[in-house]
């Protein structure tokens, strides 16, 4: 068991930390972290409202006369990603917390599933921040605080599209989902997701005489990640992998696939993907040892990137699903596969290292009537957003299928402003404490701020944060001291605004 006490300050985060990992929140289903928050909110004695879709407000009001109001924002809802030899049940078992020591840095993360800091760091502050003010401890004189936690952001920031403008006022806007503690976000991109319904024509492979063997392939052990932060370093996209391995075999062999499935979400970057195919019994040692052979080939590309990429290839022996895809299908499903964009389109033509426009080709999905792809595209330009977009979309027109497109999100993205108060407050305070410049930068992910700005032109914003790495995967950690150095900055610059 973990001694958070020992976490450093202040307390009641670690505290709240510990409360919220026990609490159920993916995704759509962020009614008892929601409850939890209103209860707290209620027991300290502040008022709260919630909106049609399920935002949270928290009104804070001003100790004296109210002359400012300062919005913190964080979402509530989590991305719940598992490796796939882990059993863990999103719906209701607590996250099994852990300390990992990386270069004498202590990081807290989950055993084997996303950690959920992301954005499980902005409900904590914000907890702290209420429960501090009622103890007497916090004081912002003439500024009052609203308190938001939106839901459903890890699927296209659907909580802050449904935010009415009647819901929320204020001056300033303080975001708390960026994920460096020397870092202020002020820009993102927007970003676009769609769903492609492929209609299934299937034949019945006839297994009387023996001539197939049933076999499965699993791609597993690649880092995945944030399918924005992330896509730049030149990470494995599993469907990407098991999709060329298809193609090539497809090329050479006769195969005959019964399904392939990988990739959780279009926001991370698939680590895992499977399939099932029959194939000729004659040539099995043969076609067993070209896909070995094609898969050390395709391992070059990432070495020194993806330590643990791997690939099992098993024969099964109580398969009996005769339902294999019609050649058609077969051939255009693997000629989209393994064309379809993914990874950096273009980057930034004046800052350094941002990617400017980008594609995540992030699951695909076997089902009984179709095959369900989704994907997703981010720029700084809503131009180029559209053009990458309009790419795959003609290749799904080219592939002579049956298909159905489905829009699922399309965000704006957020302009930055170098010449804010917001921002010139912040970089004082970080000057202040640390001696030194805090770094601005904008983000290739896609952040809430963009639709929030757009709903209420008037604000002021930022995003900051505690650092994390490897957000939307099993691999997500929380560095423990920046918990702390950050939560300084929050309310130097709430002191400093007041």
């Amino acid at each position: 068991m973990l001694n958070f006490k020992d976490f450093g300050h202040p307390s009641e985060f670690w505290e709240y930390f510990e409360k919220v990992s026990k609490i159920p929140r993916c995704s759509e289903h962020e009614e008892k972290i929601r409850s939890f928050i209103k209860q707290e909110s209620e027991r300290l004695g502040y008022k709260n409202k919630i909106d049609s879709i399920g935002n949270l407000v928290i009104n804070i009001p001003a100790k004296s006369k109210q002359t400012l109001n300062c919005v913190l924002q964080c979402h509530m809802d989590m991305v719940c990603e598992k490796n796939e030899s882990i059993i863990h049940d999103f719906s209701k078992d607590p996250l099994k917390l852990k300390i990992k020591e990386i270069e004498n840095e202590n990081w807290l993360t989950a055993e084997g599933t996303t950690l959920g800091a992301d954005n499980g760091v902005g409900i904590c502050y914000m907890l702290s921040l209420m429960n501090k003010i009622q103890k007497g401890e916090l004081s912002f004189e003439s500024l009052g605080l609203d308190l938001l936690f939106t839901v459903d952001e890890e699927q296209g920031l659907r909580g802050a599209f449904g935010i009415e403008k009647s819901f929320l006022e204020g001056d300033f806007l303080i975001n708390l989902d960026s994920e460096e503690d020397d870092a202020v976000t002020i820009g993102c991109a927007g970003g676009l997701v769609h769903f492609i319904e492929i209609k299934k024509e299937t034949i019945n492979l006839n297994l009387q005489d023996e001539k197939f063997v049933p076999t499965r392939i699993f791609i597993s052990g690649l880092l995945g990640g944030h399918s924005g932060v992330d896509i730049h370093l030149g990470r494995g996209n599993a469907l990407k992998i098991i999709g060329q391995l298809l193609w090539k075999l497809n090329e050479k062999y006769s195969i005959h696939i019964s399904s392939i499935n990988g990739g959780n979400r279009t926001n991370a970057i698939p680590r895992e993907a499977s399939t099932i195919f029959y194939i000729e019994k004659n040539k099995s040692s043969e076609i067993l040892e070209f896909i070995d052979e094609l898969f050390r080939e395709i391992k070059l590309i990432f070495n020194g990137i993806e330590p643990n990429l791997e690939l099992t290839i098993e024969k099964l022996e109580n398969y009996s699903n005769v339902n294999v895809l019609s050649k058609k299908i077969q051939n255009n499903l693997l000629n989209i596969m393994y064309i379809i964009p993914t990874g950096p389109d273009s980057m930034h033509p004046q800052i350094k290292d941002l990617v400017f426009t980008s594609s995540n080709f992030g699951t695909i999905t076997t089902r009984n009537d179709d095959i369900e792809i989704k994907i997703s595209q981010r720029s700084l330009s809503e131009y180029f957003k559209n053009v990458i977009w309009e790419k795959v979309e003609a290749l799904f027109k080219f592939s002579d299928l049956e298909i159905k497109i489905i829009k699922d999100s399309d965000y704006p993205g957020w302009t930055p402003n170098f010449q804010s108060k917001l921002l010139k407050y912040y970089k004082e305070v970080y000057r202040e404490i640390f001696n030194k410049d805090i770094n601005i930068k904008a983000i290739h992910a896609g952040l809430e701020c963009g639709i929030l700005k757009k709903k209420f032109p008037q604000m002021e914003m930022i995003s900051i944060g505690p650092t994390t790495e490897g957000a939307h995967s099993p691999d997500e950690k929380l560095k423990i001291e920046s918990v702390e150095k950050v939560w300084k900055l929050i309310i130097s610059l709430l002191k400093k605004i007041s």
